[in-house]
């Protein structure tokens, strides 16, 4: 088990750089086994989140290569589904997305309960409802799903009952695979959907929408092409150190922020007085993503009249809200924070108590946050799910003296090499291996 010592209340400077999105790496390596060419894959985040899905991939036969920041995969003529890690399957969430990557070669198969942060009650049936209609057809069981395909079909109008952004993914995988056209609607826009259509598209799917609620995929029922995709950077990554610079009131450069889905939350950042300028504005690699280098500027935040919650893109991101939280902490005033879509996960909030805030649980998806809070050191445990953590982590640094974050797996689930990158703009930070 790995645990941070941290001696915060430093202030931060320099210049920090975002990593390719973990959401956006695991939607395309699920769509890899879709292609019967090779996929490299580039400015892939080397986290554990990754590492699972390459173990996953590996044991049903992908041959995977790895180098850096890429991969390069290849699909088996045949696929070990009998041989499925389940263990590694069970450590991530997304794992849910082969059900529908692997209809087009397979007629019936089995799919591990897939696990990743644990956020209350959490169902499939959006898949079940946006699938069956392919005739994708899948029966829950104890420990995964049993899928059976019974004559893909195209969709007139999959209206998704969820507007989620797995769901979303699902759906599209399984119309690329589908010769004809597919009409899905209530579709999200997020930064990893369109990050898969991209991918697709270089596979010769034609999509029309993208970056829309409504999608229309021309599916073909062979996919080979030799290709090569660059992830887009991720802008949950980039909210982590907006709200670390807020925190620790640090003047911070945060490089290559992918802009278009962050606008809402810089806004509200705005609105509640934070000073920030954006130096310059460029392509990302993948020649699509609009990038820009923020410059976060110590200010006096007041607190919003309004609640602040998330909302489906281009609403604010459900990942992004809970680093509101130690930005309310720093702010004048009570904030109520919504947090609509995750059962219990605003309980982990209350955990920020321990470091000085004042942050009342009104019931399992809000929150008021009284502050300004002078932050103090603590000696943590990390909750299991990602964004939770990862606030502890930022409310620490911003603490002074020496706190203790143990158990820090759910972070090195989405962060690439944290501890050294928050060194190289001031933070004293030791990860230590008992």
């Amino acid at each position: 088990m790995e645990y941070f010592k941290i001696r915060g209340g430093k202030k931060l400077t320099g210049s920090i750089v975002v990593n390719g999105s973990k959401n956006a790496t695991v939607a395309v390596l699920a769509a890899s086994v879709m292609n019967q060419g090779k996929t490299i894959v580039k400015n892939v985040p080397q986290i554990e989140e990754v590492n699972r899905w390459i173990e996953v991939l590996e044991s049903i036969g992908m041959d995977i290569t790895r180098e850096e920041d890429t991969l390069i995969l290849i699909a088996p003529k045949k696929f070990t589904l009998e041989k499925i890690n389940k263990k590694a399957a069970k450590k991530t969430r997304s794992a849910i997305m082969l059900i529908s990557a692997l209809a087009g070669r397979h007629k019936k198969y089995f799919i591990p309960q897939a696990g990743g942060c644990k956020l209350g009650a959490r169902t499939i049936k959006p898949h079940l409802f946006a699938l069956e209609k392919y005739g994708i057809d899948i029966t829950p069981k104890k420990d995964g799903f049993e899928i059976e395909i019974d004559n893909l079909q195209p969709v007139k109008n999959n209206v998704l009952y969820e507007s989620g952004d797995t769901v979303t993914e699902t759906a599209i995988m399984a119309a690329a695979q589908i010769p004809g056209k597919t009409t899905i609607k209530m579709a999200t826009a997020n930064y990893m959907v369109q990050d898969l259509c991209f991918y697709l598209e270089g596979l010769g799917v034609k999509i029309k929408g993208i970056g829309t609620t409504t999608l229309e995929v021309y599916g073909k029922k062979k996919l080979k092409k030799n290709i090569e995709h660059t992830i887009s950077e991720d802008p949950i990554e980039a909210m982590f150190f907006v709200s670390l610079a807020i925190t620790t009131k640090s003047e911070l450069i945060i490089k290559r922020c992918p802009i278009d889905f962050l606008e809402l939350e810089l806004l509200k950042l705005e609105k509640m007085g934070q000073k920030y300028e954006i130096l310059r504005s460029y392509k990302s690699q993948n020649k699509k993503t609009r990038l820009v280098d923020i410059k976060m500027i110590p200010s006096k935040l007041m607190a919003l009249e309004d609640k602040i919650h998330a909302l489906p893109f281009p609403g604010l991101n459900m990942d992004n809200l809970p680093f509101f939280v130690p930005i309310a902490m720093m702010a004048k005033g009570t904030t109520l924070i919504h947090d609509w879509v995750f059962e219990n996960r605003a309980v982990y909030f209350t955990e920020l108590n321990r470091l000085g805030g004042n942050v009342a649980l009104i019931d399992s998806h809000r929150i008021e946050v009284t502050g300004p809070s002078q932050l103090k050191n603590a000696d943590l445990t990390s909750p299991p799910a990602l964004r939770p953590a990862a606030i502890m982590l930022v409310g620490m640094l911003g603490a002074k003296g020496e706190s203790i974050l143990r158990d820090v797996y759910s972070i090195n689930r989405g962060y690439e090499n944290l501890e050294n990158r928050l060194r190289s703009i001031g933070a004293d930070i030791e990860l230590v291996k008992e």
